[in-house]
């Protein structure tokens, strides 16, 4: 009965919502509000809040939940560091426990949370997958559907590696530091790294994963920059690794020499690159991919039984020349 008031609740207040694409925020702790109200619960699932990209995501959320205080309440989660799947499938499991309404989450693996959000679903939590796709495979075994919320992340990359392209000619090598990868967003971040180097005559002449993780890239890329003297550019699939190639660049003493591109456009690297430390990024709109949704999770709880659709949402390229516009 609850949770039929709370459903109607939504259909009546989405009804004189602003622009959805507006930022809204306002969390709430875990249990039912204090204030007695029929509002949803919506908790955000996140990867790593040591990764600025999700303590931005987690910044926007916030921001809209307070703009739309009257219309949901929100709980932010997040794991201590991106490989930490275990925690993050207890998130879940939690959040279930307490009874929210929807899940907005940011897997840290495509395969690995598929089960417990079956079973969520199977509580009758509404779920919406953002930043990283759910596999396609997995869900079909499991017999779910799952809306997808996020940016195209082959075609984010395709755009970077080929901003890089021009920089160099057919010919040169270069590296990539791929995310994890049982990670689709990793995977299809290092596919459009490659079709942008296949089309431009460029070698790929090394490709490992640094997990996601800053310090980790520096070791790996430091490693690389050392087996492979002649490469010019480093291609890392998120901000963080490329800080920390930008680091292992400047302490193998090439720096302005090996150009570095990433993806994600936090502030770090925003300075990089107006610095001439780093050539180029991919903005994802971190600040409002939850956004995106909360705001897809809302309109499934407004309109129960419809067939969840994906949602395309916006990638560009930033380079210093954008970043002075």
């Amino acid at each position: 009965m609850m949770r039929a008031l709370r459903l109607l609740c939504v259909a009546m207040l989405l009804g004189c919502s602003s622009d959805p694409d507006a930022p809204n925020t306002d969390s709430a702790a875990g249990g039912p509000p204090a204030d007695g109200s029929a509002k949803p619960r919506i908790a955000l699932i996140m990867k790593s809040l040591a990764n600025e990209f999700f303590s931005t995501m987690a910044a926007g959320a916030e921001a809209h939940q307070s703009e739309h205080s009257d219309q949901y309440d929100l709980i932010v989660n997040g794991i201590k560091d991106e490989r930490d799947l275990s925690r993050q499938v207890s998130l879940v499991e939690e959040m279930v426990g307490s009874g929210v309404d929807a899940i907005v989450i940011a897997p840290a693996d495509s395969k690995a949370l598929v089960p417990v959000l079956r079973r969520a679903q199977e509580q009758g939590v509404t779920i919406v997958n953002i930043d990283n796709r759910l596999d396609a495979d997995v869900l079909q075994e499991e017999g779910i559907r799952i809306p997808f919320v996020g940016p195209d992340n082959r075609e984010g990359a395709r755009k970077v590696g080929e901003h890089l392209a021009g920089q160099l000619s057919r010919g040169d090598s270069v590296c990539v530091l791929e995310g994890i990868r049982t990670s689709f967003n990793g995977q299809q971040r290092r596919e459009g790294f490659q079709v942008a180097m296949d089309a431009a005559g460029i070698t790929i002449v090394d490709s490992q994963s640094a997990e996601w993780e800053m310090s980790k890239a520096n070791t790996v890329a430091a490693s690389m920059l050392s087996e492979h003297p002649e490469a010019k550019a480093i291609l890392a699939a998120n901000d963080s690794m490329a800080l920390g190639a930008i680091a292992a660049v400047r302490s193998a003493g090439r720096a302005g020499e090996v150009l570095v591109v990433g993806f994600d456009n936090i502030s770090a690297v925003q300075d990089a690159i107006r610095e001439g430390k780093m050539l180029a990024t991919a903005d994802q709109h971190g600040d409002q991919l939850a956004v995106f949704g909360i705001e897809a999770a809302l309109r499934m709880l407004s309109e129960p039984g419809t067939t969840p659709d994906d949602v395309e949402t916006p990638v560009d390229l930033i380079t210093a020349e954008s970043l002075s516009q």
